[in-house]
């Protein structure tokens, strides 16, 4: 396996019961790269990252990080290991202010670390809403917040599930904004979103799921080139 591989997923199976979701799943990323996982909705994009997490348990097949395994670990002692996740929903706590949602989350690992004063540089308008409860501010903010409260993890694999879903234009630009620069940290991200067109420039490479088996594997210059697959797989 190569040095620069950092997670390797190859032969994922998962199931909610019963029901079986994701056939075969394949997928890596290398360090530094930044990849997406496409599909319409419903597809198992968000179970597939779940596994990762260790959120949903792994039937079959095998995901490691670094070379080691992780299928069978908890989701905290996999948070521990450095992936971090920007969670559908943002889902940051209401109840606590800007700030104490960023410090909640807190853990130095990276040189230079994301601390407070790097995410309120990459994000003003945080700072500027430090002490405000999470739930008085605007989705976009909340979006943001949810960003900067993963970076404080120090994660080397930051995970975003629908990354502006639901979001104003103006705010959505922001995101992939705030995306760039990440990249040009070298963070290693992977990106679950519709917008085929923005991620194209940002992503590396591109992983199609439909009805949890992946059809489609490629480059940006290639998924550019076929219109196509996005008109198949993505509804675009």
């Amino acid at each position: 396996m190569s040095a620069q591989l950092l997670l390797q997923v190859q032969g994922l199976e998962s199931a909610y019961g019963a029901s079986q979701v994701l056939f075969g799943v394949d997928l890596q990323l290398r360090r530094g790269e930044v990849a997406t996982l496409l599909g319409r909705n419903g597809m198992g994009k968000s179970t597939a990252i779940r596994a990762v997490l260790g959120l949903t348990p792994a039937t079959r097949g095998s995901i490691s990080l670094r070379g080691q395994r992780i299928e069978r670990l908890r989701s905290d002692q996999i948070a521990r290991l450095g992936v971090a996740l920007v969670p559908e929903g943002r889902q940051i706590f209401p109840n606590l202010s800007v700030l104490e949602n960023l410090v909640a989350f807190s853990r130095r690992r990276a040189s230079p670390a994301w601390d407070l004063a790097r995410v309120f540089e990459l994000f003003p308008s945080l700072a500027r809403a430090a002490g405000r409860m999470g739930g008085q501010i605007s989705g976009g903010e909340q979006q943001m917040l949810a960003i900067g409260r993963a970076l404080m993890t120090n994660p080397e694999l930051l995970i975003l599930d629908e990354a502006t879903e639901g979001l104003a234009p103006l705010i959505r630009e922001e995101v992939w904004r705030c995306l760039s620069v990440l990249k040009a940290t070298g963070l290693t991200i992977l990106i679950v979103d519709k917008y085929v067109e923005r991620l194209i420039p940002l992503a590396e490479q591109h992983t199609i799921i439909e009805r949890g088996r992946v059809v489609w594997q490629g480059s940006s210059e290639e998924l550019a080139a076929d219109h196509g697959l996005w008109h198949r797989y993505l509804g675009v």
